[in-house]
């Protein structure tokens, strides 16, 4: 049986056993509240029954802390990984720019149309005009060897899927 199974079927178990050990507690609150005898067990059965039901609120109050640490750190993990391959994936950006040897100013451009930046957005940020970003883009397509900013996203998606794993 595959580990998470186990898990859930471990988890559903103290669960079951966390809901009757709550309605035994409620059970008796309310015939002790009311007067009514709903209990008609020995009072050492009865003990071992408030024992039972007290381990099981135990039992689950710790598996609740186990899942929780578990998942914490299966989060920290994940986020390690993914810091790991947005480094990876702008380290190859970086090279594939080089590669097709754009200057640092059709570098930025790059990026910003990568981004989904409008020529005339990518000019209010850089500061520059709308003519000089149009230049810098068609710079970057020709050396790209593409015509247009899908077919520009189109080759980092292909350097994105072709990331080996680390």
């Amino acid at each position: 049986m595959h580990y998470s199974h186990r898990l859930v079927l471990l988890a559903s178990a103290i669960l079951v056993f966390q809901v009757i050990g709550g309605a035994v507690f409620i059970l008796e609150m309310f015939s002790d509240v009311l007067g009514i005898g709903l209990w008609s067990l020995h009072w050492q059965t009865r003990e071992i029954v408030q024992l039972g039901a007290v381990l099981s609120l135990v039992l689950g109050a710790i598996a609740g802390v186990a899942f929780l640490v578990g998942t914490l750190q299966r989060a920290q993990t994940i986020e390690r990984q993914l810091q790991a391959a947005s480094g990876a994936f702008n380290a190859a950006m970086e090279n594939q720019f080089d590669k097709w040897s754009l200057s640092p100013a059709e570098a930025e451009v790059a990026l910003f149309a990568l981004k989904g930046f409008s020529n005339q957005e990518i000019a209010r940020l850089r500061g520059k005009s709308e003519a000089t970003i149009k230049t810098q883009i068609n710079a970057v397509f020709r050396k790209a060897g593409v015509q247009n900013r899908a077919q520009l996203m189109a080759q980092f998606m292909d350097l994105l899927l072709e990331m080996p794993e680390q």
